[in-house]
Formats: C-alpha cells, structure tokens, sequence
C-alpha cells in the first residue's frame, strides 16, 4: 500500500496527474489530509467516489500513523507508541503544559499552550550514553509521513484546533533528526505549509551532526535550534556523547555561528546534569567561558538526568542543580531548569524505548506503570 500521508503538493499533483484529475482536485486532497486529518480515504466526500475508487485500486491509502498504546503520567503527561505500519512502533509525548524548556521565546503558558515531543527514528545511532533510547541501536529512519503524522495523530486525540490552541512541537524524541535530514525538513514543510503550525513554535535537538547544522543554516523554512551540549569540554563530553570523536564542541561552535536567527531568537543549549560527572561549579564555569565565546544570543535549558533500567548514572540532588544554574548565571549565561515530566511512565528525557514491559521506574519514587488507555 502506498500512503498518501507525507506528500508535498507537488507530489499530489504528480499523483492525480496520473489519474487525469483536473488541478483543483490537489487543494481537496491537500485539505483532507492535513487539515481535516481524514484517516480514511473513502471519507474525502470533496472527491468523486470514482477518484476513490481508483486511487484504492491502485493501491493508495491514507496512512496516517496509528496511536495504538496510551501511558498517562500522574502529572498529566501522555507516552504513546505510535504504530508505523510495519510492524514497528515509534513513541511521542504530550505535555500539556510544556516543560518551562522550549515553550517559544516569551510565550506565554497555559493549558492551551502545549508540547508534542516527536520522533525521527526508530531507535538512535548516536549512542549517548546516559540515553535510554542509544540501547535500542539505530532500527530505521521515519518518513515525513511518520514525523508529521505523529503530531497530527496526537492534535487528533485532544481535539487541538489550530489557530486557537498555542502547541509546540520539539524535534527531540527518539533519533537524531540531523541523520534523518530530508525526511525531518520534509516534515517540517508539511507542518508549516500544510497543517499551520508556526516554525516559531518548532525546535530541533541535534547531538551536534555539523554538516547538518550548516545545512539547516540556509533553510528558508526551519525550526528554532538546540544542541545538545552536555559537557564543559571535549574530554568529558567524549566519554558520554562518543559522537564527539567526529565532531568536537570547537567544530560545534563554528557551525551554530552559521545558522540565521531571527529577531528575540536564541540558540539553546541542552545540558543533561549527571551527577558526579559534569556537575560541579568548577563545570559551570568552563561552560560560561566556552558560550560566551559563542557571541550568539543563547541560552541554557538544563536537564536533570531522567533515569532508566541498566542504567549508570546519578541525579544530582535539587541543592546542586540550583547552585550551577546560578553559577552560569553569574557567569553571564541565561540558563534555565526543565520540568521533568513523565518521569514515571518513562516519558521524560533521555527515556523513550517503547518501555512496555517496565511496570515501575525502580530509581524513582514508586508510581505503577499504568495499563494502556
């Protein structure tokens, strides 16, 4: 079967060219799609039944990504695995108050005013070791059918009307969206051209893959960026992002100097605290000195380390995390506490591995994994 789901306008035109459909017959299709968010392709009444008829014939079908488990957190966060159609599963996250992290640059919160974390791989190559989801491996990439409908399948299961409803959407699920790039922006274009939502409203997380980041600097239509810093310094950023070996933080620094920014924009700046590992002040300080010579306007949202299973790292206690976020404070860094949500359902950072078996996070206070809604 061929899904509909994922295709660029011009990519529809192609289509129903093939079928002697007359031009106007795209805009219809289009709207289905990715507006109305039909799932069901004999549902498009604005198309002839034998339009239908014949697409179905030929294969097509909508293929719009299926939730079909739900986890709900004691703080109102929602995990889903997202069925990709191939007997894989894929997982996304809502936050229906966001996280205090990428909410938009002085946007304002509320309960209209939520996050859709999102996926770009079936599991990651990029092998951080204090992430969850780096022991999956790398399974295969989404397509941007299967980027952009899990936004759509979430907006869809609490009713969001765009236009009304303030989302966000964060590109930081599974996967490193920088190693899936085509797909990713692909996705991006469909979601801003087609379904409406702000780029503004957008943020991608990228490990630090610098051909991506340079490729992204000359994109017309592109999220807000975050890197993935986690350290102060090569030596210890290598010993748990090993993907510094290829890319060490000088070369991340020249290529964020790149990328664009638009005016009130910041770069942010992602730092997962590991306790006993990059958390000290003296930490705190290397990273102030290391960003100020970045000369952008940024900032840092700071990550208190989400625990998992086989997992061999420390939180931090709350005392120390105050303290480093002064310390850059001092040192001249905004720098900012994430929310962690869904902790208890293995929703929050670092976390996602289509945690299905896991009845309870046992390194955190006891909270039943509940059964799938």
């Amino acid at each position: 079967m061929h899904p509909l789901f994922g295709l660029q306008n011009h990519q529809l035109s192609d289509l129903l060219q093939e079928f002697s459909a007359p031009a106007y017959r795209v805009r219809q299709l289009s709207q289905a799609l990715y507006q109305h968010w039909t799932d069901d392709l004999n549902a498009i009444t604005t198309l002839p039944k034998e339009l239908r008829d014949r697409l179905s014939g030929a294969g097509y079908q909508i293929g719009l990504p299926r939730i079909i488990e739900t986890y709900m957190s004691v703080d109102g966060t929602e995990r889903y695995l997202i069925s990709t159609g191939d007997g894989q599963s894929v997982e996304t996250v809502w936050m229906p108050e966001g996280d205090d992290g990428e909410s938009g640059d002085g946007s304002e919160t509320g309960y209209h005013d939520s996050t859709i974390c999102v996926s770009s791989q079936i599991g990651c190559a990029v092998n951080c070791q204090f992430c969850l989801t780096a022991k999956l491996g790398i399974i295969r990439n989404l397509t941007a059918g299967e980027i952009a409908g899990q936004v759509v399948a979430v907006l869809k299961r609490h009713d969001v009307q765009i236009g009304r409803d303030r989302i966000n959407l964060v590109f930081m699920g599974m996967g490193e969206p920088f190693l899936n790039y085509d797909a990713f922006m692909d996705a991006v274009r469909l979601l801003v051209r087609e379904v409406g939502i702000a780029e503004s409203r957008m943020t991608v997380s990228t490990s630090g893959i610098m051909p991506g980041i340079l490729r992204f600097a000359s994109e017309s239509i592109r999220p807000k960026l975050a890197i993935s810093l986690n350290a102060p310094n090569d030596k210890v950023r290598t010993a748990i992002m090993p993907i510094t070996r290829k890319w060490n933080i000088q070369h991340l620094v020249d290529a964020v100097r790149q990328v664009p920014l638009r005016p009130k924009e910041k770069l942010t700046f992602e730092y997962v605290l590991l306790g006993g590992v990059n958390d000290q002040l003296s930490h705190a300080d290397e990273v102030g000195k290391l960003l100020r010579r970045v000369g952008r306007p940024l900032k840092v949202n700071l990550i208190v380390w989400n625990p998992g299973p086989m997992m061999s790292y420390d939180m931090p206690p709350p005392h120390q995390v105050m303290e480093f976020q002064a310390r850059l404070k001092h040192n001249g860094i905004s720098a900012f506490v994430r929310r962690p949500r869904g902790r208890d359902i293995y929703a929050a950072c670092g976390q996602l591995k289509r945690t299905v078996a896991v009845k309870v996070n046992p390194l955190l206070p006891t909270f039943p994994l509940p059964e799938p809604l």
